[in-house]
């Protein structure tokens, strides 16, 4: 409709009252513009319902077909029809599981023993930032992270702002564990030949 009113302007305007063809061409094309944004609000529906328009009603989700019978002797267990499909996570062997998300705060010192920290550095993974915060967290000895089960080394993977993750990605508590022991790691022996 737009183009018909453009159209139309632009034939009167340079049969009737005889301006020039381009002046006619440039004000039939300004009325198509114009009217391509009137028309559409004038002629054409609301895309959302009125108050008088009641809204469609949702349609019921489509029943889930039942799991295929597993090939074990166990018999499958009953799902219900209105549960979601369990959808299937594949996880490669050399990807580490993770640990439950909310875990459990490990035991925290208000200082360290005897007023002298291990040097928390020699675990790989820290470094003087993360020592810092560590002992800010309360973490001050290998045998305090050498003792963290895999739900207190959750909640500290989850509460280290800005290295979430840390912990179980460079294998802190193993490395922990040796060190406490007296022993190095070779992480631990690179970094104290670099200090010599």
């Amino acid at each position: 409709m737009a183009a018909a009113a453009g159209v139309v302007v632009a034939t009167l305007l340079l049969v009737v009252i005889g301006l020039n063809w381009l002046a006619s061409i440039l004000l039939g094309g300004l009325v198509f513009v114009i009217c391509g944004y009137v028309f559409p609000g004038l002629f054409c529906s609301s895309a959302t319902p009125t108050a008088a328009e009641p809204s469609p009603a949702p349609r019921p989700a489509a029943p889930t077909p039942a799991p295929a019978p597993a090939k074990d002797d166990a018999p499958a267990e009953a799902v219900p029809a209105d549960a979601a499909p369990a959808v299937p996570v594949e996880v490669s062997p050399a990807a580490p599981v993770a640990a439950p998300a909310a875990g459990e705060k490990p035991e925290t010192l208000s200082a360290a023993r005897g007023g002298m920290s291990d040097n928390l550095k020699l675990i790989k993974g820290v470094g003087p930032k993360l020592e810092q915060l560590l002992n800010r967290m309360g973490f001050y000895h290998f045998d305090q992270i050498a003792a963290w089960s895999g739900g207190q080394v959750a909640w500290v993977d989850q509460n280290l702002e800005g290295f979430k993750g840390r912990v179980t990605r460079d294998g802190w508590v193993a490395q922990a564990r040796t060190l406490a022991a007296g022993g190095e790691t070779e992480f631990s022996k690179r970094s104290k030949g670099k200090k010599k």
